[in-house]
Formats: C-alpha cells, sequence, structure tokens
C-alpha cells in the first residue's frame, strides 16, 4: 500500500510540483483566457485542445458524404491507460478505414499517444509496433497475464487482436496463440476484461454485432430497413443475421479457451450488440456484465457464481424502456448517481428516442426513471459514447454524451437531424435529477462532430476529468475545463494481489470452492467510502461507454468535505480491508493485503 504518511507527504509534493512547473504551458494549452470576461461563472467550460496537444491524426472510418453499407457507420473507441507505467495516462485511438481507400494513400492505423507531462503527446504508434489496419471497432485494457503491464485488446469486423505490453514501451500481437483472434468473419465490437471466475487471471467478453458479408449486403433502398423518413440509406441491423457474443476463459498461462457455450453466454441470441459494461449489480460479489443492443432488447448477464451466467435483462427491468420497448442501444456507463450505495446503469440510444436511466432498486430489479431524473427531454440527437464523471468534483456523477448521426443524407435530404451533432453535458443536481448545461458548457460540448467512442481520464493528475472522444472522418477531441472549483477529490489505483489467494466459501447454493483471487489491476474490486452523511461506491472497470475505457483509477469528488470517515475495498478474492488516513486532493495506491482486514457482512 502507498499511503502512509511518507507517501502521503510525496503525493502532496507531487501536486505542488505539478501545480508550479506545469501551471504555466497547462494554462497555455487549455486556455484559461477563453472563459467570458464579466459573464457569470458557468459550472464547466470545456474547450478542445486536442491539436495544440498533440492530438492531430484523423479517424478514418467509411465515406464522408456517403455511407453505403453499416459497416461504415459504427466508428471507433479509445482508450485511457498508463502503458509505460510512468504515472501519467497515455491514449490510445482506434482507427478504421474505407472501401475506396486509393492504393496510393498510406493504410491508416491506430495511434498510441504518450503523455508527455506537460499537457502535450508524442505520437509513438510506430515505436509501440500498434500499427495494424483495417475495420477497427472497440477497445479495452486489462493486465491479463498480471505481469504489472496493462496489455491492450482491439476488436475488428475480421480477426480481433490482443496487444501484450512487453514492459519496454512495445507491443506483440498475440492473438493467434492467446486464442483471442476469433474466426475473422466475425463483427467484433465492445470488449472489457472481466474475472468471472474469480481466480486472480483476467477473462475477455467480447459483443459481436452482426454478421455481416459486403459480397451480400444489401443497397440503400434495397428494403424496408433501407429507408429512413422516406430516403434510401445504408441498411441498418434489422434483417441482417444477429451474431453471438463471446466469452474467453483465461487459462491462466497466456492462452484463452472460448467458453461461450459453457458458459451459456451464447444462449442470449438474437441480439444486434454494441457496448459492454461490468457491474456488481447485486452485490453478491460477483461481476454481472450488461451489453447495450441495437434495434433489440438489451442484455443483462447475471453470474450464476458457477461458471456460467443468465441473462436477466428482461426480469430485472433493464431489457426495455418504460414503455416495454427496445430501443436502439450503443453506448453505456455505470455509477452510483443518486448515493444510495447501488450501482446504476445509463444507455445511449438512436435519435427520436431518448436515452435510458436504469436505476438500481437493490433488489435485483432495475426502472427506468429517465423522465423523473430530467434525461428525457433530448430526442434529437444520435448518441453513442456516455460517461458518468463528477466534472466539478461535488461528489454527484455528471453525464456526458457524445453523438452524431450514422445516415450523412440528414443533411442533404433535410430530415430533421444533422449528421454532425453537438455534444451533451447533463449536471448532477445532488437529488436524483440532472440539469441540461450543455448551451453554458463551452465550445468543446457545443461545436458539432460525427462522434463515437469517449473516455474519461485524469490526463493532468491533477483531480480533474478530461475527455477523449473519436470522431468519424476528423481528428480526435481532447476536452478540458476551464473552470476550477474548490470542492476536494480523491483517487484510488488499485492492485490485486494474484499470488495471495484467500479463503472464501461460497454461498450454500453455488458448489465450494477454496480459494479465489484478485488479478493484478483488481478489476472488479469495490470501493465504498463514507464522508459525513455521503456514501460513495463504484469498481475497477475495463471497457465501458461506447468501445472504450477509461482510466481505471477510481476517481471520486468529495465537494467540501475534507475528511474521510472510512474507506472500504472488497476484492474480488473475498478479502475486505478498512484503509485509514487518506488524504484528499490525493492520487492513493492501494495493495491487497495492506489494510486492515474486515469482517464481511455476510460470506460471498
Amino acid at each position: 500500500m502507498i499511503s502512509g504518511p511518507t507517501h502521503r507527504s510525496l503525493f502532496r509534493f507531487k501536486a505542488s510540483w505539478v501545480a508550479l512547473v506545469l501551471l504555466p504551458p497547462l494554462l497555455i494549452l487549455f486556455g484559461a483566457s477563453q472563459l467570458p470576461k464579466n459573464a457569470p461563472k458557468p459550472l464547466a467550460h470545456f474547450t478542445d485542445i486536442a491539436k495544440k496537444a498533440g492530438l492531430a491524426d484523423p479517424v478514418v472510418f467509411g465515406g464522408v458524404d456517403t455511407k453505403k453499407y453499416i459497416i461504415e457507420t459504427t466508428g471507433t473507441g479509445v482508450a485511457i491507460f498508463d502503458y509505460d507505467n510512468d504515472g501519467w495516462p497515455d491514449i490510445f485511438i482506434v482507427n478504421g478505414t474505407s472501401l475506396d481507400a486509393p492504393a496510393s494513400r498510406k493504410a491508416p492505423t491506430s495511434h498510441l499517444y504518450h503523455n508527455n507531462h506537460d499537457g502535450t503527446f508524442s505520437d509513438v504508434t510506430q515505436k509501440a509496433g500498434l500499427t495494424h489496419t483495417g475495420w477497427g471497432q472497440g477497445v479495452c485494457v486489462g493486465d491479463y497475464d498480471n505481469d504489472g503491464w496493462e496489455d491492450l485488446y482491439v476488436t475488428y469486423y475480421g480477426k480481433n487482436i490482443l496487444y501484450h505490453n512487453n514492459g519496454n514501451g512495445t507491443f506483440t500481437d498475440v492473438s493467434e496463440k492467446a486464442g483471442v483472434q476469433g474466426s475473422g468473419k466475425a463483427w467484433g465490437n465492445g470488449c472489457a476484461f472481466v474475472d468471472y471466475d474469480r481466480d486472480g487471471h483476467l477473462d475477455l467478453m467480447v459483443a459481436n454485432y452482426v454478421d455481416f458479408d459486403l459480397q451480400t449486403a444489401p443497397v440503400p433502398g434495397a428494403r424496408a430497413s433501407c429507408i429512413w423518413k422516406g430516403a434510401p440509406v445504408m441498411c441498418g441491423p434489422q434483417g441482417l443475421p444477429a451474431a453471438k457474443n463471446i466469452l474467453y476463459h483465461n487459462n491462466g498461462d497466456g492462452t484463452f479457451e472460448d467458453v461461450s457455450a459453457k458458459s451459456h453466454i451464447d444462449k442470449a441470441d438474437g441480439h444486434y450488440s454494441l457496448s459492454v459494461s461490468t457491474l456488481d449489480y447485486d452485490d453478491d460479489g460477483w461481476p454481472d456484465i450488461f451489453v447495450a443492443c441495437d434495434s433489440t432488447a438489451s442484455i443483462l448477464y447475471h453470474n450464476n457464481r458457477d461458471g456460467t451466467f443468465t441473462d436477466v435483462a428482461i426480469s430485472a427491468g433493464a431489457a426495455f424502456n418504460d414503455d416495454g420497448r427496445a430501443q436502439a442501444g450503443m453506448g453505456s456507463t455505470v455509477a452510483d448517481y443518486n448515493g444510495d450505495g447501488k450501482l446504476d446503469i445509463f444507455k445511449t440510444n438512436f435519435s427520436d428516442d431518448t436515452a435510458t436511466l436504469y436505476r438500481n432498486n437493490g433488489n435485483g430489479t432495475f426502472d427506468d426513471v429517465t423522465y423523473p431524473a430530467g434525461l428525457g427531454l433530448n430526442t434529437k440527437y444520435l448518441g453513442w459514447g456516455a460517461m458518468f464523471f463528477d466534472f466539478d468534483n461535488d461528489g454527484w456523477p455528471d453525464l456526458l454524451l457524445v453523438n452524431g448521426h450514422v445516415y450523412p443524407e440528414v443533411d442533404s435530404q433535410h430530415l430533421g437531424s444533422t449528421f454532425q451533432e453537438p455534444r451533451i453535458l447533463y449536471h448532477n443536481n445532488g437529488n436524483g435529477t440532472f440539469t441540461d448545461i450543455s448551451a453554458d458548457a463551452g465550445p468543446g460540448i457545443t461545436t458539432a462532430s460525427s462522434s463515437r467512442g469517449l473516455a474519461i481520464g485524469d490526463l493532468w493528475n491533477d483531480g480533474r476529468l478530461s475527455a477523449v472522444i473519436s470522431n468519424m472522418n476528423a481528428s480526435p477531441s481532447l476536452l478540458v475545463n476551464d473552470v476550477r472549483t474548490s470542492n476536494h477529490w480523491i483517487a484510488f489505483r488499485l492492485v490485486g494481489s494474484s499470488s495471495a489467494p484467500v479463503s472464501s466459501p461460497m454461498t450454500a447454493s453455488a458448489p465450494a470452492a477454496p480459494h479465489f483471487k484478485t488479478s493484478r489491476d483488481a478489476i472488479g474490486a469495490r470501493i465504498t467510502m463514507k464522508a459525513g452523511s455521503r456514501l460513495f461506491v463504484n469498481e475497477v472497470r475495463s471497457g465501458s461507454s461506447y468501445d472504450s475505457n477509461s482510466d481505471m483509477r477510481v476517481h471520486f469528488g468529495l465537494g467540501s468535505a475534507t475528511k474521510l470517515d472510512s474507506v472500504e475495498i472488497r476484492w474480488p478474492s473475498g478479502l475486505v480491508e478498512k484503509f485509514d488516513d487518506l488524504a484528499v486532493d490525493a492520487f492513493h495506491t492501494l495493495k491487497e493485503g495492506s489494510g486492515a482486514a474486515v469482517k464481511p457482512e455476510r460470506q460471498r
């Protein structure tokens, strides 16, 4: 554990060093002077500093003015992770391709940007060996071999890629050797690393969209699903065969086994699956999986604690909206938005519909509270990436949504929407409701783009969360908030001890297993924190949003609180530990086994 007096001093010194040494260049990059003069101070003012920061390479994805096939519409995800373990989050942006790319043009690749610690990033893609090209889709992060270095999994229309982090700034494609590349015929989309059996080795969930073949794909106007508001457009998923999702079990030796059938993941058939978010929604100590699905019911895989899953979305109230209607789900995000200690789910959807907020009732069910929460006003935009994040550190998770239509024809044929759309920023009012503050939240929010992936992270290690966005056929965005507050925060990097199993018997309803373990990066660990009358809960999570992976250091805004009453970590091993005297406005690295053991309220 790094949290004693010496290390707290180190963190305070680090924060002071950041403020003194980096403040001038960061102010230049962030454009503090861009705030309107003599105007009331807004809650947020986001500006896009991507080009100034060095994120200039465009995301290539299908046609610009027209899109003939659905493969040209889905776009790509982004990841924020510290690939070189220097303590500063780096950025990975998945790239795609196009149907008519000229042979004379260099094929587009994904891009890895190294954080230079001064507000800028350097493109290290070539050096890192991440130069694959193709129809890239999603990305998720996890240390699958527990060597202390975060690895990358990138989904494609075609073969997926597992990049092993070599620990020297380079990556190696080990997909075939590891057994996770797929058949080459599937359309991989969202993904997440998740230790579903709690053996200390990260498994891998992959959501597949549709079975698609360019040779036989229908063209715009060919059938009913290829016409939208009277105009011929690319054919949506309806009418195309749905693909089955895949779950890979980590064998602990660098290889994986496809356990989709054995785990019953494949029984949730007939869905057009997109993004993946993991959460222990029923708080039984076992990770569950939510999948947002296009034009079909969402999936909620309940972990049966015996290596199998059951889709309980319908009975749990998370499959449809409050009208009992399936929506066109794109992205999803998880947080305890109302401070009741239960993890809730938010999902973006197609235009002419609302996004959906599922409130966790704490009894295995959810309620659609979209309208009571004030989130039913925006129906014009087509949502993709979404993330809960506390942009003002007031202690209540806010919401950022990025949007963009799939039909370029909405512009040329005036179909009531625009292809490029602004973002939406909702401020959490702290009473179960949200307020749309987009119009006053700065050009980073109001500027229209055709956006897809979204990841959130503390890129500057100063407690301020920023957003990285993948924009179709344009450069990415890096949004920073120019508004400073006096609110406090705390963030955690958790380190599991995968070599030290902890006894924790199963419940009586499941087969007994003597030991569980925690993976090195502690994915699935739950943090429960109390400060005054407030309860804070979240988990270490891979994947989520739309095909993206946010900074896995868990961040909490604290408002005016300057002291924590308690911090408890429930590790996947079953060990529950308490950590005391943790300073606010600092990062803390907490290692499993270094806290004070707490007897769990019930055996898991």
